[in-house]
């Protein structure tokens, strides 16, 4: 299919809080390990030039020597980029970003969803993004059945909502009983969990349930599958082969199209650090599948 002309608009649009955004955003994970930052700088440009107007990002996307969270010396922070690139901000730019985990240079990434510790990381994303307030922090749990409440850490960080640190409040890595104890606290704008087309797990009902509540559903990982940080898979079944073939489109774009098709509330954030790519996963917001091929890919 066709990319060069495609823009996010394709996607069509979702209410997230207060903003409308375009169902294809970008996230941020993968802009940090290339050696040139002003590669990753291009990217975020040329998304946003191609009217994504969605980002998802963390400060402990961090990139230590050029190895994402592994290694010493100088850091280079996703956060920081995304500031380079664009700042000043565009106005009907969204920005969400994580909190419950830091980045700790001597020892990589450790948990932290104390009322301390979230404040501490939402100042340090409001320092490196250089923001008066966050669009939307999503707080990142671990699942730990019996013994994984997020009242506590949601409610310090509704408090720094009620401060104005934050306009508004998801959640990353969660069950329905977090979203239900989440929304007694305060409103919850989205959940962004992992889930692909080979990576279902126990999600469709919980897709379905955020739908029927006006929750964004935000899929990670949608291109990487069941290889989650370690990349896009690169072996493909043969429906998705079929099915892209049909369409003139990759394998890839099948990927995040079907995500898309999962319902309206649906916002996908792939990300890349490669400028072709990225042409290409925007791109995919106009791939259009049919019933048959929804049915031939499960």
């Amino acid at each position: 299919m066709p990319v060069e002309e495609i823009t996010a608009a394709a996607a069509g649009s979702w209410t997230l809080g207060d903003a409308t955004v375009h169902r294809m955003g970008f996230g941020s994970m993968r802009i940090t390990p290339h050696p040139d930052p002003g590669r990753a700088i291009g990217v975020l440009r040329r998304a946003v030039a191609l009217g994504v107007n969605h980002i998802d990002t963390a400060a402990f996307y961090v990139s230590p020597g050029g190895t994402l969270n592994v290694g010493t010396g100088p850091a280079r922070y996703a956060t920081e980029l995304i500031r380079a690139a664009l700042a000043p901000y565009p106005q009907d730019l969204v920005i969400a970003t994580k909190v419950g985990f830091a980045y700790d240079p001597a020892g990589g990434l450790r948990e932290d969803a104390s009322p301390a510790g979230l404040r501490a990381q939402v100042e340090e994303n409001l320092r490196r993004l250089g923001r008066d307030h966050l669009d939307v922090v999503n707080l990142r749990i671990v699942k730990r059945p019996g013994r994984d409440r997020v009242a506590g850490s949601f409610g310090a960080l509704a408090a720094l909502r009620e401060a104005g640190l934050i306009r508004h409040l998801g959640l990353s890595n969660v069950r329905l009983d977090h979203l239900d104890e989440a929304q007694a606290i305060a409103p919850v704008v989205c959940v962004q969990n992992t889930y692909a087309l080979d990576n279902r797990g126990d999600q469709d009902a919980l897709l379905r349930e955020c739908g029927a509540r006006q929750v964004a559903y935000v899929p990670f990982f949608t291109l990487a599958g069941k290889r989650r940080e370690s990349g896009a898979v690169t072996e493909h079944a043969d429906a998705v082969r079929a099915v892209a073939r049909s369409h003139g489109a990759t394998p890839q774009q099948v990927r995040l199209a079907w995500a898309l098709h999962q319902g309206p509330h649906v916002l996908a954030i792939p990300g890349t650090g490669d400028p072709a790519h990225l042409v290409e996963n925007v791109a995919a917001g106009a791939l259009r599948l049919t019933d048959t091929d929804l049915a031939a890919l499960g």
